[in-house]
């Protein structure tokens, strides 16, 4: 396999760190640029928990401002990049609400500044954009494939789908190997304390040290698609080195419920979930789906690519990896 040099923006986000790890040990020869806002310090050393020992002269770490066009064709121009994976951008669905065309416009904009500037430049480097589940219609039948019934459920969905489409656009008008990976959702011990697992974890540990709190949900029915983000992000470094432009569901296909969530957590700490939860469904998103199930059939097909990690044991690597931080 030849060398490959590969931007990664959003590279300190979890799927950039389990991203780079795969590529370093994908190919030997490679050399990747990553664009970060964290602390050069702490990409690297959440990359040697992952990786254990690498060679950190094949990453480089660059302040490139997405929201710079020309900033951005001046960075191609020199690195001549031959892949990106577009991993940036605003990430919570909740806080699109709160500021809907301001939120979409951060997400909008970053891709058309990186596609427009690699055309500006006669550049076409295999491109993976990261997309959403949250892009699928709530009548949508399950499982959920690439050909499933899209209606955005959320101003986040709203950029994402625009996104997908302008992606469909590139491919079919220009040629280009560029093609979005709809990711299902995933987690791991680096995402951030603002998303359901992190909150349900932190407020057991709570519960379990102080024996004073309860913890609320909106549900205990609803079903997610939940992957370890570790299997996702071999999925994304997959289907960026495929030769043809094809768009993938990339999830688990199978469900968990928020119940299963909860007794999990509950059950590592030697507690019943039943002595502290409470349920109020005023904190559900109107219109939400209960259930949300990938079909990754086509993903697998092509790429031998499956989750290999099950739900239970994704959820006891974040606990752990909690308990080490506390």
């Amino acid at each position: 396999m030849s060398s490959s040099k590969i931007l990664i923006t959003g590279i300190s986000g979890q799927d950039g760190i389990f991203l780079s790890s795969y590529l370093l040990k994908k190919e030997e020869d490679i050399q990747i640029f990553g664009v970060t806002r964290s602390k050069d310090e702490d990409f690297f050393n959440n990359l040697k928990k992952v990786s254990g020992k690498f060679d950190s002269t094949n990453i480089k770490l660059v302040n490139l401002d997405l929201y710079n066009k020309n900033e951005i064709k001046s960075f191609l121009s020199d690195t001549q990049i031959d892949k990106i994976a577009h991993l940036s951008g605003p990430s919570s669905v909740y806080k699109s609400f709160l500021d809907p065309e301001n939120y979409k416009n951060l997400i909008i904009d970053q891709f058309h500044n990186l596609t427009n500037a690699c055309i500006e430049i006669n550049l076409q480097p295999n491109f993976f954009q990261a997309s959403s589940s949250e892009m699928f219609s709530n009548n949508a039948e399950i499982p959920l494939s690439e050909k499933s019934l899209m209606k955005p459920r959320s101003p986040y969905a709203e950029a994402k789908y625009s996104l997908h489409n302008k992606v469909l656009d590139l491919k079919n008008n220009r040629n280009w190997n560029i093609k979005s990976g709809i990711m299902f959702n995933h987690e791991s011990e680096f995402r951030s304390n603002e998303f359901l697992i992190m909150k349900i974890i932190n407020t057991v540990i709570e519960i379990k040290n102080s024996g004073s709190s309860e913890l609320t949900v909106g549900s205990l029915d609803y079903f997610r698609d939940w992957s370890y983000a570790m299997d996702i992000a071999e999925g994304i470094g997959d289907i960026l080195f495929e030769d043809v432009p094809v768009d993938y569901v990339i999830g688990s296909g199978k469900g968990n419920s928020i119940r299963d969530l909860i007794e999990i957590v509950s059950n590592y700490f030697g507690l019943d979930y039943k002595n502290f939860i409470k349920v109020d469904p005023s904190l559900l998103r109107e219109g939400d789906p209960t259930n949300i199930v990938a079909d990754p059939s086509l993903i697998k097909e092509n790429l031998s690519w499956g989750a290999k990690t099950s739900f239970e044991v994704m959820i006891k690597k974040i606990i752990e990896s909690k308990l080490k931080s506390i």
